[in-house]
């Protein structure tokens, strides 16, 4: 990703005309840079872009216990933005090209959670993580809080025998094993009940739960209480439903981003800074793709359908290639703006670029575009 070219670079030389170049700024929503003299710029985000320079770069007698840079500016740079989750992208962007070293902290980027199944060891557990390696596991989240990921690795464990304990086992006869072992709700490998093979057809269940977002489980618990019914089996029946109430209770835990990172495809659709458009940010297998602006007015004069324009966009649509520790910031930045009380625009996820649903997309864009005009004054600092 990357951000577009400032529309407006706001000189000062010397201080001559500064005021009057500000003044002259819009006062929306911006991500801004300041330039000093010399050493790294400031990066800022505000509503009120005008109001803002003002306070940071305006003449001023006496002190003061608010920042200003007045007297070591030499240019600002400003991207208008016309929603939290373009201003956290661009703020983002920069962020990394400017302050490689620290740009998390300097964006306030928090990791969100995550159930991780670890492949690479021998005998494959689970565990709650905020951190994505490079190694061979299989992630599911983001959640909104470790909360809630320990509560969901915890019940979705009860349906499944893998073992919960942390340390490196070495196998033996002699192994005192766990609470779990005694009440079967592990195969104890430590005890060497059940070989690596036989242990790992019970991760592979697990990890078909979480890739299929709990589906495979479902289906399975479903066509054994059918198949029992028809054997007219009604007590193990009754035992199948009660289990497939328990898994769909199981499934209601799960954030609404939950899922395997590697299938996390979906389109965050937002208000743009250019009036008739909005703005499209395709996410696919878990990293952002650059947005792509829909505008409303005719091509070429020309009138296309939003349906076959939409159709159009999502046969160029490619995953990015994206190293590791990039992604999972990718998935914080969604995760943030998703969990948020402050969310704005609406995300609407789809398996691939193949099955979009393309009916409920025009829906939404149609209802992102009728806010935003309706929030337009407001947004640029009208009353």
């Amino acid at each position: 990703m990357d951000v577009p070219a400032p529309q407006t670079i706001v000189a000062a030389a010397g201080q001559a005309g500064l005021d009057e170049s500000i003044r002259a700024a819009p006062n929306h929503s911006a991500v801004f840079l300041i330039w000093p003299s010399g050493g790294a710029p400031y990066l800022g985000r505000t509503c009120m872009l005008r109001r803002r320079l003002l306070r940071m770069l305006g003449a001023r007698e006496g002190p003061s216990r608010f920042l200003n840079l007045r007297a070591v500016v030499t240019r600002v740079e400003y991207w208008p933005t016309a929603s939290t989750l373009e201003a956290a992208l661009h703020s983002y962007v920069l962020a990394r090209r400017h302050f490689p070293g620290n740009y998390r902290d300097v964006v306030n980027l928090r990791m969100p959670p995550y159930v991780k199944l670890i492949l690479s060891n021998r005998f494959p557990r689970t565990q709650v993580t905020a951190r994505l390696a490079a190694g061979p596991a299989l992630y599911f989240g983001p959640f909104r809080n470790r909360g809630n990921a320990e509560q969901f690795e915890s019940q979705f464990l009860d349906q499944f025998q893998i073992r919960r304990c942390p340390e490196d086992l070495e196998p033996s006869p002699e192994h005192p094993g766990c609470i779990y072992g005694e009440m079967n709700m592990c195969l104890r490998p430590c005890q060497q009940v059940v070989g690596v093979e036989e242990y790992r057809s019970e991760v592979q269940r697990v990890a078909e739960f979480l890739s299929s977002g709990g589906h495979s489980l479902v289906e399975s618990i479903a066509a054994a209480r059918d198949r029992l019914s028809e054997e007219m089996d009604f007590e193990e029946a009754a035992r199948q439903h009660k289990r497939y109430e328990r898994v769909q209770q199981l499934l209601r835990l799960r954030d609404g981003l939950a899922g395997d990172i590697d299938r996390l495809n979906g389109v965050a659709v937002t208000a743009s800074p250019e009036t008739e458009a909005v703005e499209l940010w395709f996410m696919l297998e878990g990293c952002w793709l650059p947005p792509r602006r829909l505008r409303f007015t005719p091509v070429e004069g020309k009138t296309v359908s939003l349906d076959r324009r939409l159709r159009e966009l999502a046969a160029q649509l490619e995953p990015a290639r994206t190293a590791v520790r990039h992604r999972q910031d990718h998935l914080a930045i969604l995760a943030r703006w998703f969990y948020s009380s402050w969310r704005d625009g609406e995300w609407l996820p789809f398996e691939n670029t193949d099955a979009i649903p393309y009916r409920k997309l025009v829906n939404a864009i149609h209802r992102v575009a009728t806010a935003a005009a309706a929030d337009a004054p407001r947004r640029n600092g009208q009353k």
